[in-house]
């Protein structure tokens, strides 16, 4: 984020909560940070309500302040007299009783005081009254927590310009249309039901696509020379205690007690599959060894932080890990780069690379992450890929990782695939093989995701190509739609013809406009239409998907047509 926005972005979530305060009685007031394209605010208005239509107030008072051109002031805090400047404010007590005497800071702007380290701008005189709006409110419970009372979170989108504020809002209301979860719905992929919070039902529709997406990562592994395995879904807290996640992951796994003892459900595979390689002795000629499994595992993320298949509590990875010698990193890696190439290559997305590095909670030694992080940047070296972006502190406790982004049709970065070099874990189990001159070794691991989740990746192709989806992996390919009952034994003779695809027969008794058009409203790619004059002359009318008529054809013309328009992806025709 470019600072000088975010700078201006922090110091609107002040002015929002200067803005409240002086329009709403009895306020608290919890926090408020600069976000990406904009900041908000979380507040808890006791017994009144904040709706929608108050945004607008709200956002005239903030330009009214913005143009009384007010200084922010940073002032050093002792404890006690923070206490006493926000004796009234008990969400900012909370957070003033676990700071530092000496380190608390806050900035002063007018009357007005909150609890931050800054930056600001100098006065609020420097904020464009243009560049900025309140979009929408929402729930938050306070410090993420469910245990916690739900306070107001009120958001704003800030930008330099009052051009840039137009492009991105206009961007906006293209996303509400693609919006996943409304297309979902009236596509009959899936929906949601709070009976199932962050669990996707999948309809048959939904199911085809989900399969194809499947098996074409089976292919691309399969070519690779990945094997097929499958795990348990929950296993003792022992198993994490070993692998070191019950003290970094704890929070986000679901646990529970059976017959005495702690039991986990699944929040990632690589354990499970640590316990397969150690099953028999291994040889240093039998490595790597490549295990892919569809995993599903469950996270225990926070209600407030749900959205829709982007992010859930049941998620289905396409799962890997590889066990290898050192010698073989650099292939190995190079091999899963030319996966994930080939993989966003059939999906017409061009994917972006990440080098992420050693977080603060790290587990090992430091000269072994930076042998680690070292290994990643000779691979994205040697594939090519020097304009690779860096990602500080964000690589898995237990290894560096590369993390691969891709951008949708509206310019929205993503992360989906990721590689993991790990030389902590099979040495927490014990994991040994046989090398050429008989010493035990531990191998090296390779966690990988080519494509991240199934629902996050469902999710984001939706939004993509706006529900259009592919030829390949359309759940419905061509839908025959008759003028009237009397072609409803031609439209089977039609569709028999073409039963190589995912065709469908609109028997409805509606007038044929309103047929075409609840395909157009499918995203159906082929509408085929057929009526006496196509009977009689044994053809199709084909319309293609975007009104464009193809016009009158025999069967066999327009299978040629679809072979044409197959995938140039060799694996993505086997299906």
């Amino acid at each position: 984020m470019n600072k000088d926005i975010e700078i201006i972005r922090h110091s609107l979530a002040h002015i929002l909560a200067i803005a409240v305060k002086e329009m709403y009685d009895d306020v608290k007031l919890g926090v408020g940070p600069a976000i990406e394209n904009g900041f908000y605010y979380d507040f808890d208005f006791g017994n009144a309500q904040i709706a929608l239509d108050d945004l607008p107030k709200i956002e005239k008072k903030m330009k009214e302040i913005v143009k009384r051109k007010i200084a922010f002031e940073k002032i050093d805090l002792p404890k006690e007299e923070a206490r006493k400047v926000f004796a009234n404010e008990k969400y900012k007590l909370e957070l003033i009783d676990e700071l530092v005497d000496g380190e608390i800071t806050g900035y002063q702007t007018g009357e007005f005081i909150d609890l931050c380290k800054g930056p600001h701008v100098d006065n609020t005189g420097e904020i464009n009254i243009d560049g900025f709006t309140l979009i929408r409110t929402s729930g938050a419970y306070w410090r993420g927590s469910e245990k916690n009372k739900m306070l107001a979170r009120i958001y704003g989108v800030a930008f330099a310009t009052k051009e840039e504020l137009e492009k991105y809002l206009e961007m906006m209301k293209e996303a509400e249309k693609r919006d996943h979860k409304k297309l979902g719905k009236e596509l009959d992929l899936f929906s949601f039901h709070p009976e199932a919070p962050g669990s996707v039902y999948w309809h048959p529709k939904g199911m085809i696509l989900w399969d194809c997406l499947e098996k074409f990562g089976q292919l691309i592994r399969k070519e690779h020379g990945y094997i097929k395995i499958k795990t348990p879904q929950m296993a003792k807290n022992s198993l994490w205690i070993t692998s070191g996640h019950w003290d970094h992951y704890k929070e986000d796994m679901f646990v529970f007690d059976v017959d005495k003892e702690t039991y986990c459900l699944k929040p990632m595979d690589c354990p499970f599959n640590i316990q397969i390689f150690q099953t028999k002795q291994r040889s240093y000629r039998d490595l790597p060894i490549r295990y892919t499994e569809i995993g599903h595992v469950m996270r225990n993320e926070k209600s407030g932080q749900l959205n829709g298949m982007f992010r859930v509590r049941e998620i289905t990875q396409d799962d890997s890990h590889v066990f290898l010698r050192e010698d073989q990193i650099e292939k190995e890696i190079s091999s899963l780069i030319e996966m994930v190439q080939e993989y966003y290559s059939a999906l017409n997305i061009v994917p972006n690379f990440f080098l992420s590095t050693r977080p603060d909670d790290f587990m090992g030694e430091i000269e072994t992450w930076d042998k680690a992080e070292q290994d990643l940047k000779n691979v994205l070296k040697q594939n090519g890929i020097s304009d690779y972006g860096l990602k500080e502190k964000d690589g898995a406790f237990y290894g560096p990782k590369i993390d691969i982004n891709i951008s949708d049709a509206l310019g929205r970065s993503w992360q989906v695939a990721t590689i993991q070099l790990d030389f902590q874990l099979p040495g927490k189990f014990g994991c040994e093989y046989i090398d050429e001159a008989g010493e035990r070794k531990v191998p090296v691991m390779l966690h990988a995701a080519i494509f991240g989740s199934f629902e996050r990746m469902i999710g984001i192709l939706i939004e993509h190509c706006a529900g259009a989806l592919p030829l390949w992996m359309s759940p419905v390919q061509i839908r025959v739609v008759p003028v009237s009952e009397n072609q409803i034994d031609y439209a089977k003779e039609v569709a028999d013809g073409l039963k190589d695809f995912r065709i469908e027969i609109d028997m409805d008794s509606q007038t044929i406009g309103k047929k075409i058009r609840e395909a157009e409203m499918q995203k159906i790619p082929y509408i085929l239409v057929v009526g006496e004059k196509e009977k009689g002359n044994k053809t199709i009318s084909v319309r293609k998907r975007g009104q464009q008529e193809l016009g009158e054809m025999k069967i066999e013309e327009f299978i040629k047509i679809l072979e044409e328009n197959k995938s140039a992806d060799k694996l993505i025709n086997k299906l």
